[in-house]
């Protein structure tokens, strides 16, 4: 019979609170829109890959063209995505690209020879990206370019001693004296040694999983704040005397308003956990148990807040708004927004009282660190 009540109780409360279908607007529709927009959109399908993307277009197809490709793939700024010329266009059309390189047909030995050999890069207009592949284009050349510039020089010796019999032989000596070149070239020791140091890092931040988590703490405890409004409401509309003239106990009214609340909190909670999964590859679910554990503390510690604050509190305005007011507070000061190890030493010891500080820490601890409740 007790059960019967509560659930009641649960189902009116619900019923209540989404009698408005922009109930749903800060239910779910919000608290995904923040964590995708703040988390910095969908991770890459390449996390390892930091370097920019350079769509370039091989009309020459030589071997001074595969060259020129072979060099940005050994760098480290941009890396070559090989296109046909009219992808390449579509694609810097349609702003999915930076920068553009077009190597042209008559792209060869000669004109590099006779210094008119000629590429064409297009880039988007005031883009950093853009300006880095440019520099890595210039460096591919620079490189490519040298080798067959000391090939000429040495040519142009054995051409002052009378070497060559024949334009064969000439052409034969070039080739040889390039590959040397290259050779050479490939061999260079590494003029510059770096040494990354190994002191770690204090402030451990991932924006996906820090706003993942931070989100969900923020638009969860403001609806469990919220328990108060429900209570004002109903001092206000006179039904919390009506419901208590019938053999319903406040401890069973109790129950039924705080559970049904923190039952959506959950539900909640596990779709901006499936979401953090799915659109921003979170390894929510590497501890489930745990996970279950520490979504329904915090929403009893939130329901707890939400329900004192309902004793003291007269109107369903003042509750909405104090609701919203120290959700927002406790979630700032909790490290929701922002990593509490960027807070002073003494404002990291005072926050540990909040439960927001703790709700932060342990899913940081699940998703980020792997660590255990």
């Amino acid at each position: 019979m007790n059960m019967k009540k509560i659930f009641a109780i649960a189902w009116k409360d619900a019923v209540i609170r989404f009698a408005s279908s922009s109930e749903l607007l800060f239910f779910i529709i919000l608290p995904l829109i923040f964590t995708f927009l703040l988390a910095g959109g969908s991770p890459s399908g390449n996390p390892t890959n930091n370097r920019t993307r350079l769509v370039v277009v091989d009309l020459a197809d030589n071997s001074i063209s595969q060259e020129i490709i072979a060099e940005l793939e050994k760098s480290t700024a941009a890396y070559p995505d090989v296109l046909s010329l009219e992808e390449a266009e579509d694609e810097f059309d349609a702003r999915r690209t930076d920068a553009v390189l077009i190597i042209p047909a008559d792209m060869d030995t000669a004109p590099i020879q006779n210094g008119t050999a000629q590429l064409e890069f297009r880039q988007q207009p005031n883009n950093m990206d853009a300006s880095i592949s440019k520099r890595a284009v210039q460096t591919a050349i620079r490189r490519v370019s040298s080798a067959v510039n000391a090939a000429n020089t040495a040519l142009e010796e054995a051409r002052t001693r009378g070497t060559f019999e024949s334009t064969e032989a000439e052409q034969a000596y070039f080739d040889d004296a390039l590959k040397l070149a290259k050779d050479m070239q490939a061999d260079t020791p590494e003029r510059i040694t770096v040494i990354e140091g190994a002191t770690p890092d204090q402030v451990e931040y991932d924006p996906r999983a820090n706003t993942s988590a931070g989100q969900l703490v923020t638009w969860v405890f403001i609806p469990l704040f919220g328990i108060s409004a429900l209570f004002a409401y109903e001092r206000q509309q006179g039904t919390l005397r009506r419901v208590l003239t019938t053999p319903t106990s406040k401890a069973i009214f109790l129950l039924g308003t705080i559970s049904g609340q923190v039952l959506m909190a959950l539900i909640q909670m596990s779709l901006l956990i499936l979401f953090g999964m799915v659109a921003l590859d979170l390894q929510w679910g590497q501890e489930p148990l745990a996970l279950f554990i520490l979504l329904t503390c915090a929403a009893l510690a939130a329901g707890a807040i939400g329900t004192a604050m309902g004793t003291f509190i007269k109107t369903e305005s003042q509750a909405s708004g104090l609701s919203i007011m120290a959700g927002m507070v406790m979630a700032l000061l909790g490290g929701c927004w922002y990593p509490l190890e960027l807070f002073p030493a003494a404002a990291q010891t005072v926050v540990k009282i909040l439960p927001t500080t703790w709700a932060m820490q342990g899913l940081l601890d699940l998703v980020l660190r792997g660590g255990m409740v």
